[in-house]
């Protein structure tokens, strides 16, 4: 009776139970990987603060460079700090 019940119980475990729980996994690893839309709208606002808090910093630096011109070697240029360019890539990945 053993010889025909360990078969019977092995089969499906391998062929049906075994794929059902891999694919099960994959299946929750791949929805939770994604962003969703609220993560994604919080990504925007985070950056578009980001790029205004270093417009603010440049903004400082240039009035401090002006008022006292040694201050500092290197005058704040938003070119150099790629913010512009990341934000044009940004927005060529949303279109």
């Amino acid at each position: 009776m053993e010889e025909v019940l360990i078969p019977i119980i092995v089969v499906p475990v391998i062929f049906l139970g075994l794929p059902w729980l891999i694919f099960h996994y994959i299946t929750k690893w791949k929805s939770a990987a994604t962003l969703t839309r609220e993560d994604e709208n919080l990504l925007d606002e985070l950056h578009e603060m980001a790029r205004r808090l270093d417009d603010r910093l440049c903004s400082i630096e240039r009035i401090m460079t002006a008022e006292n011109p040694g201050w500092r070697a290197i005058a704040c240029d938003p070119a150099d700090t790629g913010i512009e360019d990341q934000l044009q890539t940004m927005k060529r990945i949303k279109q």
